[in-house]
């Protein structure tokens, strides 16, 4: 849903009433992960997607209908081999999707209301919702902060938050937090021991933290495409070049900051973390063998230097003799890019990228016409059945996943 949290942030503002349908868990091949959200207001507006097209409709039509009742639904849609016109994910995957109203009068709208603040804000927060349990609790919804403290409704003055012991409110905080402080937006699961519900519950918790760095040293051309290609993947663009008639603004409009300083004495000085991207364009030994000692050192996700094959021969040279150790040098992704015949500075940065994606991912650059691997690698690749244990609406006719 935070996908979304400019659009819905401004429609509270607004005070429309609108429901939220979120993939709350996916199975198989399917094209949007949890997290993803379409959103229906009382006037028929529509943001997001779920799937990208596939139970679009549909998914409008339970927003609809939910805005109507005013209760949280529990869907299922795939793909049904005996109907080939039932609504469903013509990829054969499965998505679990929670339909959520957000009138003037629901109970969740304050934490949701402070969720998409502090998303639009920039703010790191997790919001946690409860997607199976017993019906009565479906929806609730916890705000986790960095330091641990949250905030969310409250059904009775006995209770906690989502409706068992505060202790629950403590265990699924616990939780949440942990996947906020990795940035990740996934499912936790309480068992029934720890979670004082019967049964358990699965909290689908979605985090808002910082968009990833992308630092790029360098003030090529090739830098100029490759900060515009970074923005587009949701990156914080940094350009860094010790030689301030290259690094100005009027080079390089796209990047969030222009850094003057030698490359490696900045890194050294910047905030850096576990999504952090490193692209070292200089192919200038001077500048590229302090800069890619520190950089190996470094616990980011991806080092990689530009230059040719001599260069890179010349530079590990050069790096092992700096005291880089093999393990190091064997996090260095050089010549930077994967191979797509690539010869502008635009074809370079979407060389870059794509490797950055695959990395990243988990994916092997290779074309997907004849491979075997699956497509979509996000998504588990076991259904959950009893992810629908006290849904409150039933399963799509024709829609459901045999």
């Amino acid at each position: 849903m935070l996908d979304i949290a400019e659009e819905l942030y401004r429609w509270l503002e607004e005070g429309r009433d609108f429901a939220v349908a979120t993939v709350v868990g996916v199975g198989g091949s399917a094209p949007r992960g949890p997290g993803a959200a379409l959103a229906v207001d009382s006037e028929g507006t529509v943001v997001g997607s779920v799937s990208g097209g596939c139970v679009e409709s549909a998914v409008y039509d339970l927003c609809v209908q939910a805005l109507q009742d005013g209760g949280t639904v529990l869907e299922r849609f795939g793909y049904s081999d005996e109907d080939a016109f039932a609504v469903g994910l013509t990829c054969g995957g499965v998505l679990d999707v929670m339909i959520t109203p957000i009138g003037a009068q629901a109970p969740v709208r304050p934490v949701f209301r402070a969720a998409l603040s502090a998303a639009v804000g920039g703010e790191p927060a997790a919001l946690a919702r409860v997607v199976r349990g017993p019906a009565q609790l479906l929806g609730r919804a916890l705000l986790v902060r960095p330091d641990g403290t949250y905030d969310g409704f409250r059904a009775g003055s006995d209770e906690g938050v989502l409706g068992g012991h505060p202790d629950l409110d403590r265990t699924a905080a616990a939780q949440a937090r942990a996947l906020l402080d990795a940035g990740r937006t996934g499912t936790v699961e309480l068992s029934e021991d720890g979670s004082h519900c019967p049964g358990g519950l699965t909290l689908l918790v979605e985090a808002n933290v910082p968009p990833p760095r992308m630092i790029v040293f360098g003030a090529v051309d090739f830098a100029a495409a490759l900060v515009r290609a970074g923005k587009f993947l949701g990156y914080h663009v940094t350009v860094c070049d010790a030689r301030p008639v290259f690094a100005t603004r009027a080079r390089f409009p796209a990047a969030d900051d222009i850094v003057v300083d030698w490359p490696h004495r900045y890194l050294r000085r910047t905030e850096t973390d576990g999504r952090t991207v490193l692209c070292v364009l200089t192919h200038d030994a001077k500048f590229d063998v302090p800069l890619l000692t520190a950089a190996l050192r470094m616990p980011v996700a991806f080092v990689g230097a530009m230059g040719s094959r001599r260069t890179h021969e010349d530079r590990n040279r050069r790096l092992r003799e700096a005291g880089v150790s093999e393990r190091e040098l064997a996090r260095l992704r050089s010549p930077i890019g994967l191979d797509l015949g690539a010869r502008t500075p635009e074809e370079t940065a979407l060389s870059i990228t794509a490797e950055i994606v695959a990395a990243r991912r988990g994916g092997t650059g290779v074309p997907l016409t004849g491979a075997r691997m699956p497509i979509h690698r996000d998504g588990r690749d076991e259904r959950d059945p009893d992810l629908h244990e006290g849904r409150s609406g039933g399963e799509r006719d024709g829609a459901a996943a045999a």
